[in-house]
């Protein structure tokens, strides 16, 4: 079997006295190989499902012939019924990462907490996650850390805007959408393509010109730019009522690569039309959340009025409902076989 450990290191070793393998040196080597067989286990999803790493299934998706869905999530739990409802794939969405902790989307949650959450949503599922990672939470130097990260948390892709940090949401209505220069953001893409250590792990270049209203031109401008730097995928972002600036993106860009939308805005669009048009990708954006909300403030508006349990039970799932998403029976296995017996 081929060794994890690189030549010049084993070169090292061999030169040591015996005693000296039980250093530091050989104790943080041990480490590192336990750290990479944890990565390549998330990433493989070692507790069931695809055999395929999860970054490869993303990327199979986004070049795939057919068009793909992925839907919202914001904790494990609501990974956890993404995958049950049948879904492919995990958006993180910044919007509703941030909206549960009850802060705006606009970084002011740290990248370290995002992170810790899409852990969470990694661990309880089989499928791929792409990140919403706004604009990388920072320069070229931010965003490429944060691919390290994520590729060690099982994190399948990260989806990067380019926008200036901190980021504004692009469905605010009257407010500057500042961009970052054409430059800038490509050698910020090429950064983070130059770091993972997966070639499968995908970067998704959402585009906001027409977020900005800088129009197709600088769309397809900016389109070309990032994807000549290595971009996996394009996400068109508009926040119009109807699909006329993602039609006029696709039909300019004539098939150069995978292009993924987000029809928050234009949800009336038959989503036959997209197929049409050649979206390779639909992001299903933030509706999880607001489900949860709706759902958060009818239940306790109803109790606070009644003073009572008896009129909601019908509007809420059982407990064993939640042991079973935790996958408590698991834990009774494995106390069954690992506590010892009275």
């Amino acid at each position: 079997m081929t060794s994890s450990f690189s030549k010049p290191l084993l070169e090292i070793l061999s030169i040591l006295p015996k005693q000296t393998w039980n250093s530091s040196l050989t104790r943080g080597l041990t480490q590192q190989k336990t750290s990479v067989g944890i990565r390549q286990c998330r990433n493989f999803s070692c507790h069931g499902g695809s055999k395929k790493r999860k970054t490869t299934q993303l990327k199979d998706m986004l070049t795939s012939p057919d068009l793909e869905f992925i839907m919202e999530a914001h904790n494990g739990l609501s990974a956890k019924i993404v995958q049950e409802a049948g879904f492919k794939g995990l958006w993180g969405s910044g919007l509703s990462i941030s909206a549960q902790w009850g802060v705006r989307d606009s970084n002011e949650a740290s990248w370290t907490q995002v992170v810790g959450a899409v852990e969470f949503m990694s661990d309880a599922t089989d499928i791929p996650l792409l990140l919403d990672a706004d604009t990388g939470y920072g320069n070229f130097n931010n965003a490429r850390r944060l691919v390290r990260k994520l590729e060690d948390r099982g994190i399948a892709g990260a989806c990067m805007e380019d926008k200036l940090f901190p980021k504004t949401n692009s469905l605010h209505d009257g407010r500057a959408q500042p961009l970052a220069t054409i430059e800038e953001f490509s050698l910020k893409i090429k950064a983070c393509k130059e770091t993972q250590h997966d070639p499968d792990f995908c970067i998704v270049a959402r585009v906001e010109a027409f977020i900005a209203g800088w129009g197709l031109e600088e769309a397809l401008r900016r389109a070309e730019a990032y994807r000549n730097a290595g971009a996996d995928a394009i996400l068109m972002h508009s926040k119009r009522k109807d699909p006329s600036e993602i039609e006029a993106f696709m039909k300019a860009w004539k098939n150069q690569g995978p292009v993924v939308i987000v029809p928050t805005n234009y949800y009336t669009t038959p989503t036959s039309h997209f197929r049409d048009m050649g979206v390779s990708m639909v992001i299903w954006a933030n509706h999880n959340l607001r489900a949860s909300v709706m759902a958060m403030q009818s239940v306790s508006a109803k109790i606070y009025k009644e003073q009572s349990l008896e009129g909601i039970q019908n509007q809420v799932t059982s407990v064993k409902e939640i042991f079973r998403l935790q996958n408590d029976q698991e834990l009774v296995e494995a106390e069954k076989k690992y506590l010892p017996s009275n």
